[in-house]
């Protein structure tokens, strides 16, 4: 596999296309602006780029990297342009929605999410070695080929990416615990700063320092990625905020009732919970 299509360059696609060429492949890419593909190029990021689709009809693979809600129906709009034996797969952080009707328009679909990113968006935010060391989740259906699952898995150890794989199911309820919510909740956490008086806002907003900006990061981000993230996975993410909201509620009770030794003892039991979450595996 030499020759691979990358549908949407910015931060992710823009980030893959470097990393990938770096490692020999051939990369052809597709925007919606000329004026991104002509970048793309300058910068790196692609052999070659165009807004036409039938450009990939000599891709031997396709990375989909679109917003979720683009996701399928640029798949549909591709169809007629793939090669026959060519594998495709997609970057979203929402697995379940994507996984099942992608499949069913090309049995060569294969759900993938690269769990990296940066505050930055577009072209201009690709870097090399973004995906180093980062989660490359994959989730292949039953009926997926193993051999597609190999040659995945190949392309996930050039990029050094750590690799796991799951269900579409499982993923969407571990990322709504770890991405999903937390960005709900940061952006939660700015909101209810903005509920201060004016002067007082002023004094917080200068007052503001590594805490709040490690706290409230996510919760700034892309609006539009944020609802995406929401709409597609609002199952798991209402379960995720639900619990959230008892364990917040626990804590206001334990403050009302000035109830210091438990309070304590949550604070020493997150405190021991959370390395496993953000040590290196």
């Amino acid at each position: 596999m030499n020759r691979i299509g990358i549908v949407g360059l910015g931060l992710i696609g823009g980030s893959l296309g470097l990393d990938l060429r770096a490692q020999g492949y051939e990369v052809i890419g597709v925007s919606r602006r000329q004026s991104t593909c002509d970048r793309a190029v300058e910068l790196g990021a692609v052999d070659h780029a165009t807004v036409d689709l039938s450009a990939l009809g000599t891709a031997e693979m396709l990375f989909l990297c679109t917003p979720i809600n683009a996701i399928v129906p640029t798949l549909e709009q591709v169809l007629p342009y793939l090669r026959p034996e060519a594998i495709v797969t997609d970057v979203a952080s929402v697995k379940t929605p994507i996984v099942a009707p992608a499949t069913a328009l090309w049995h060569q679909f294969v759900g993938g999410h690269p769990m990296a990113g940066t505050a930055e968006q577009g072209i201009e935010a690709a870097q090399r070695h973004l995906f180093d060391r980062a989660p490359y989740v994959l989730t292949p259906q039953p009926n997926t080929p193993t051999e597609l699952v190999d040659i995945m898995t190949t392309l996930v150890q050039h990029l050094n990416s750590r690799l796991y794989i799951c269900t579409p199911e499982a993923h969407d309820r571990a990322v709504a615990r770890i991405s999903h919510l937390p960005v709900m909740v940061s952006a939660s956490l700015i909101a209810s700063c903005t509920q201060e008086d004016g002067q007082t806002l002023e004094l917080a907003q200068s007052l503001a320092s590594s805490g709040f900006r490690d706290t409230s990061r996510v919760g700034g981000g892309n609006p539009e990625l944020g609802v995406m993230m929401a709409r597609y996975n609002r199952s798991a993410l209402q379960a995720a905020l639900q619990d959230y909201r008892a364990a917040l509620d626990t804590v206001i009770e334990q403050i009302e009732q000035e109830d210091w030794a438990a309070l304590a003892a949550l604070l020493q039991q997150t405190q021991a919970a959370r390395p496993p979450f953000v040590e290196e595996q």
